[in-house]
């Protein structure tokens, strides 16, 4: 695990000197990332540079430090993550002809690009990555991307010059860079509370997109654009074409075997490795299987808090005590966590608004004082369909869709018609006659009711569901909220079950762009290489030939997982109601983060920075701090843009 960085002058020369000190300046923007060592490789007569900052896993030796170059000399890679199959492709290019120094991974993908080409290679890897590969003979450079994203890779044009790296700090480190915010991609922000990809929080400079390669020459590199290498669409459609036939156990011994090799293979490193623990079906399913490949005792760490609602450490305590690992746990107190938030801006450099960002960032803190690498159980709901909210949405839909589309639409502009005070008043009228009806914020529930009516699909219902802003546009002045594949998905996913629109949908955004960014961010920012077994390629692609029986059960998500969890641990130490990973921020807002909140949401300093509608700001938080409703999520999104802008121009005047 690494940062990487780098840039493209197309037209303006440096000197060598010049040169290093930009890629210099740009690398050790990243030294959170790669605190190890850093290295650069410049050719100025090209105009390209390539930084990387290491944290040393495999080959600790200086035989895997980078940049690299391909023992014929044509290619310079610098690249972050870990490729597990790398041993089996090693000893295939053995018998080839080709001869390693080293023992790192990296080398053996630049034995592998010379040996079958860039996209060939690549389609080759299993593992998670995102590299810059500069083509010195044809020169080419080669950005590329993991196949679900759970590397980062920000790249884009400034003027003739063209910039990427890992964290977006690394741009900003380069003399020529601009930054004008996107107003569209603000608008994302503030509907989702991340940014989905290829948009990023800066006009011009985009996220590569997921299981791509974008491959820039010489010759016309501002045309180039990112061709995919792996398509979830493809492995969607060949799994429900092709669903796996076998019986409940055979689906079981082969989930089982297939994540044990999975398992297997990441847990190779030099360095000392350990696993996040909630307690929960995922993370449970993980550590059972990496102790049950060990000689030793796993190294398990979780995190728990004072307030019930949030606290799982005793769950995952009981879990670990049954596998027998060596568990490490930490309850942390409300001023812990509100350290942790003025760190925030620096830990993600573009707006990020999922407030599970604190805790998973004092478990990745934890964590890192004991081990360099912890496997994690993330992408298990996106997967094996273990969301609540696809029960719901399912639910709903169910007693709507069969209201013709105009009727609906009819109905709901007819409710919208009268304001939400309004309706507390005629519904609490009629509660005189029927007490169950006099209950508070019913006219907030006669709204969402209208917005849930107003879903010309599926889709349109679950991105109500998902979005704290009902219209963003509203919100964020001048903008234009772009397309994505939930407010405007392609034809062929329209045709699936609803349920498998909503998971597909997951991966393509949430899971990338928050889950994966959420832990990447927090676990470097304290130099700690996370990774996710679930996401191996032949997991994914096994997951979606389940048909969703094997998936859903008596009302129930991740059936087959279930099963072959419940080899390892009991059922009664696993079946509880899911809590997610979160913190009070609701309370936090009324209490201990007012006065911060209130600096940042100042009328006065709203309407200097021009972004929000001010109006409709104002409005929630003063809903919040009456009690009156929970506006926490919502104005967790604007105050997180906020806190970001802020410690932007802070950094700027320096």
């Amino acid at each position: 695990m690494c940062g990487i960085a780098g840039y493209w002058h197309r037209a303006s020369k440096f000197s060598q000197e010049q040169s290093d000190g930009i890629i210099t300046a740009m690398t050790d923007a990243l030294v959170l990332r790669g605190p190890d060592s850093s290295g650069i490789w410049v050719d100025p007569n090209a105009g390209i540079a390539l930084g990387h900052r290491r944290l040393a896993i495999l080959d600790l030796s200086p035989e895997g430090a980078q940049p690299m170059l391909s023992r014929s000399g044509r290619y310079a890679i610098v690249f972050n993550g870990e490729i597990y199959n790398f041993g089996v492709l090693r000893a295939e290019l053995n018998e080839l002809g080709h001869e390693f120094r080293g023992h790192s991974d990296t080398e053996v993908m630049l034995a592998a690009i010379t040996e079958w080409g860039v996209t060939a290679a690549v389609k080759r890897f299993i593992g998670m990555f995102a590299f810059a590969l500069w083509d010195i003979q044809e020169q080419v450079l080669h950005l590329g991307r993991d196949r679900l994203g759970e590397k980062p890779l920000y790249y884009g044009w400034v003027g003739d010059t063209l910039l990427f790296g890992s964290e977006l700090k690394a741009l900003v480190a380069h003399p020529q860079w601009q930054g004008e915010i996107d107003r569209d991609a603000l608008a994302l922000f503030v509907r989702h509370g991340y940014i989905p990809a290829p948009h990023s929080i800066y006009q011009g400079i985009g996220k590569l997109p997921q299981g791509t390669i974008v491959s820039l020459p010489a010759s016309q590199p501002q045309a180039a654009q990112p061709i995919p290498y792996w398509d979830l669409q493809a492995a969607v459609l060949d799994g429900i074409s092709n669903p796996f036939q076998g019986s409940d156990a055979e689906g079981i011994a082969h989930l089982d075997q297939l994540l044990r090799e999975t398992i297997n293979e990441q847990m190779v490193a030099d360095v000392p490795l350990g696993a996040f623990l909630s307690g929960g079906i995922d993370s449970s399913t993980v550590v059972a299987l990496m102790q049950a490949q060990s000689t030793r005792p796993i190294k398990t760490f979780s995190i728990g808090f004072t307030e019930q609602k949030y606290n799982e450490a005793e769950y995952a305590k009981a879990v670990a005590a049954h596998l027998g690992t060596e568990h490490t746990e930490l309850y942390v107190t409300p001023e812990d966590a509100l350290e942790v938030i003025p760190q925030l801006p620096t830990l993600y450099d573009e707006p990020f608004a999922d407030s599970s960002q604190i805790p998973t960032y004092l478990l990745s803190k934890l964590t890192r004082q004991h081990v360099t690498v912890s496997l994690s159980g993330d992408a298990g709901d996106e997967l094996f369909c273990g969301y609540s909210r696809y029960f719901t949405a399912q639910k709903i839909w169910q007693k709507i869709s069969w209201i013709p589309t105009g009727m609906r639409q009819f109905y709901a502009k007819l409710l919208l018609s009268v304001p939400m005070d309004r309706w507390d008043e005629i519904v609490n009228g009629i509660g005189k006659v029927v007490p169950r009806l006099q209950q508070p914020h019913q006219g907030f529930r006669v709204h969402l009711l209208a917005n849930f009516l107003n879903s010309k699909q599926p889709l349109d219902l679950y991105s109500q569901m998902m979005s704290s802003w009902e219209n963003p546009e509203a919100i964020v002045l001048n903008s234009r909220e772009p397309s994505t594949v939930i407010n405007n998905p392609p034809d062929w996913l329209q045709r699936l079950d609803f349920t498998n629109q909503m998971m597909y949908a997951d991966a393509m955004t949430y899971l990338t762009d928050d889950v994966l960014a959420k832990v990447d961010r927090a676990a470097m920012g304290v130099s700690l290489e996370s990774r996710v077994p679930f996401l191996d390629r032949r997991v994914v692609e096994f997951a979606w030939k389940l048909p969703l029986s094997m998936k859903v059960r008596d009302g129930q998500g991740k059936w087959l997982l279930r099963q072959v969890l419940y080899q390892y641990v009991p059922q009664a130490l696993i079946d509880r109601p899911k809590m997610g990973f979160g913190v009070p921020i609701d309370l936090w807002l009324r209490h201990e983060l007012r006065d911060w909140a209130e600096a940042l949401l100042d009328e006065a300093r709203l309407e200097r920075e021009g972004f929000f509608n001010v109006r409709a700001v104002r409005q929630q938080w003063a809903e919040h701090l009456s009690g009156e409703f929970d506006r926490c999520y919502s104005l967790w999104h604007i105050l997180m843009f906020q806190a970001w802008l802020e410690n932007k121009l802070e950094v700027k005047s320096e």
